[in-house]
């Protein structure tokens, strides 16, 4: 069994990978609607876990984007990270890159939200505001439809994530929206 970094060894493994702030922000989100979902389905003994998912899922996209999900495989090995922890993020490019199935719940959730955190993000930036506060499921919902806003995020990965789940679409996009909301800084 691999090791499980800390909140603090997770990040600094990620900022030697990842410099941009696009891409640590991305990070920042990611990790905390995992943290969120965790805690929203009863996995509270595993939310750091989660949290730790959700910051290094594009451990290698910033520097090696043609090979994400594979790249990031191969760094944290090196590293002597845990195989769950491996699967879980690799899991994400199900599809596209890899052919590392979602097979547990919190890999099905960060399937799901990786694309619709960007697209929810994009949405906040156009509101008055600029922030996902006073962002409503129904101006998310518009956006998604307009496949030419956001057009970086697949609304299919979206789809298949929230049909791996068993969600609505509404509800992974109102839940989403909300954790958003706790961790905005």
């Amino acid at each position: 069994m691999g090791k499980i970094p800390t909140r603090e060894e997770a990040w600094e493994l990620l900022t030697r990978y990842n410099q941009d702030e696009f891409h640590l922000k991305h990070a920042q989100t990611v990790e905390g609607v995992m943290r969120y979902f965790a805690q929203k389905l009863g996995y509270e003994d595993e939310v750091d876990f989660w949290g730790i998912v959700g910051l290094l899922h594009d451990l290698d996209f910033e520097q090696y984007p043609e090979e994400h999900c594979i790249k990031s495989q191969e760094i944290m090995r090196a590293e002597g990270l845990d195989e769950a922890l491996i699967h879980a993020t690799a899991s994400h490019g199900y599809g596209l890159t890899v052919d590392v199935k979602p097979e547990k719940e919190m890999e099905k959730v960060l399937f799901a939200v990786d694309e619709l955190t960007g697209l929810i993000g994009a949405a906040a930036l156009m509101r008055p505001s600029r922030s996902v506060q006073d962002l409503e499921l129904k101006s998310v919902k518009k956006k998604f439809k307009t496949k030419s806003f956001a057009a970086g995020c697949s609304r299919e990965v979206i789809e298949q994530g929230a049909e791996m789940l068993g969600w609505s679409l509404d509800d992974l996009i109102t839940d989403t929206i909300l954790a958003m909301r706790i961790f905005e800084e």
